[in-house]
This record gives structure tokens, sequence and C-alpha cells, in this order.
């Protein structure tokens, strides 16, 4: 009896194989989650916000471009701020190489109301050669140019081409910063293209015009009959005596030629014909290139 009671007791003091041993960690796992369950829980609300923000981030689809989506955003922008016109680009691009030539007989003479003539001229090479009409200061005791910044000059003829109403003036004293203008062959010029016209009309300016290339290789004779020019690039931009001298410029503000005469019929001014000899002719009268 007593063995059998031994026996007994050992079996309850030592447990079966088959007894499960898992038992005390899933406890401990409870006991973990029980500790830290309201950091877990907001980590878990923090990463689901995180989830739903990225999905709001995700860029949407871009419909393709269409050449109607350029052309309306093309026209909005130009209603919106239009574009400077032809002949304000080209007045921007030449108006520092513009002067005025003033000639008159007596070469101690100063005296503006007492000077010959007053024409124009443009600066084709920074060291102060400028083209300008022959008729302006054929004859001139002293001729006097002024340059876009104010600086007035003494000047000499140093060429001439009376066959073409041209001469080269070479200022004495030029500004520090002085521009010679682009000058274009006339050879690429077509009827319709767009030109514009700077000088001194009447002494007034400098006065900028615009219009197109009426024709090409016209012919003009003085209405006196001495001159006769030939090979002049037509234009209808108004020009008036003073104008001589003056560049006449394609859109791009290159000098494609020098404005020389004007057609005046009734002696009334411009009549819409204007006359300039192209720039090749003009340009090897100053002994440059044409471009």
């Amino acid at each position: 009896m007593k063995r059998a009671s031994l026996y007994s007791s050992s079996a309850r003091t030592h447990p079966s194989p088959e007894t499960p041993v898992e038992a005390p960690r899933r406890n401990k796992w409870r006991e973990i989650y029980s500790a830290y369950e309201r950091q877990l829980l907001l980590g878990a609300a923090v990463l689901l916000a995180l989830l739903a923000l990225t999905s709001h981030l995700r860029p949407a689809p871009v419909a393709s471009l269409t050449q109607q989506h350029i052309d309306e955003a093309v026209a909005r922008a130009l209603a919106e701020q239009p574009l400077p016109s032809v002949a304000s680009k080209v007045y921007e691009a030449v108006k520092g190489s513009i002067v005025r030539v003033r000639a008159s007989g007596d070469a101690l003479e100063s005296d503006e109301y007492l000077q010959r003539a007053v024409g124009s001229g443009v600066v084709v090479v920074d060291r102060g050669t400028i083209l300008t009409s022959l008729h302006v200061v054929a004859g001139a005791g002293r001729i006097r140019v002024v340059f876009a910044d104010g600086l007035e000059s003494d000047a000499r003829i140093v060429g001439q081409q009376p066959e073409n109403d041209l001469a080269v003036l070479q200022a004495e004293t030029v500004p520090d910063d002085l521009a010679a203008a682009a000058v274009r062959p006339r050879a690429d010029l077509q009827p319709g293209e767009h030109v514009v016209a700077v000088g001194f009309p009447f002494g007034i300016g400098p006065s900028v015009t615009a219009g197109v290339v009426s024709g090409l290789k016209r012919q003009y004779r003085s209405p006196t009959g001495e001159r006769v020019l030939s090979d002049l690039i037509q234009f209808d931009a108004a020009v008036n005596p003073g104008s001589s001298g003056g560049p006449l410029l394609n859109a791009f503000g290159e000098v494609v030629g020098i404005v020389t005469a004007m057609l005046d019929p009734g002696g009334g001014g411009f009549a819409g014909i204007g006359f300039a000899v192209p720039i090749e002719t003009a340009s090897a009268a100053a002994g440059t290139p044409p471009f």
C-alpha cells in the first residue's frame, strides 16, 4: 500500500511527456502586448494614415498635348501681352548707329539756321565710318555729324560714288561705345517684305517709318534731270527731305539700302514712292563687305 501511495505522489509532481510546454511562452507574449498595447495601436494608426496620404499624392494621369492646346496657349499669351511691332524692334536694334548730318557752305559757319543742308547717315564701321547720300554733303565747306548720344563731331568725305549718290564720311571724334549697324545684301529682298526707314526728315528725328518693298531694280531721274540712278529699291515707307542718307532696314534690323530719293511729282511731299541704293553698292563705296 505504501508503494502505491508513493508512486501516485511521484506521478503528480513530474509531468508526463505529453503535457504542453508552450503555455508559458504564450503568456509571455500576451504580457508584452498588454504592456505596449497603446504604442502598438498608435504605430498601426500612423502606418494606416501614411498609406492613405501616399495614395492621394499619386500624380494624376497627364492628358496628351495637342496642337489645339498649343494654339490656344499662344493665342492667350498674345492677347495678354502683345508683341512689339516690327518697326519698334528694328529701331531698337539700330538706334545707336543713326547720325544726323549737317552741311554748311562756309567752313567757318556754325549757325544752325544758316546751314545749307540737313540729312541722315548710318555708322557702318565702329571707328566712325558713316554712309550717307552725296547730294547732302557735296560742295560743303564744313560737315558735322551728331551721334545718338548727342556727341557732335566734324567729319570729312573719304569716299564718294556720284553715279550712285553715295558719300562715305569719317568722323573725327566718336563715342566710346559707338556700335556699327549690321548690313545685309539686298539680293534676298522680295517685293512685299517689311522695311523700315530711319532718318531726320526736315531735320526732325530720328524718325521711324515703316512699309514694304514695292519693287526692285528701279530707275530714278532727279527733277532737274542731272541725276539718273539705276538698280534701286523702291519702297513705300514715308521719307521726306532730310531722310536722304538714312538706312533702309529689313525686319531683322539689318541695313539693306541707303535712302536716296523720293518721287514728288506735285511738289507736295511724299507720295508713297521712295528709293534706296542697295547696300552691296553702298558697302563697296565704303570699302566694307556687304555683310
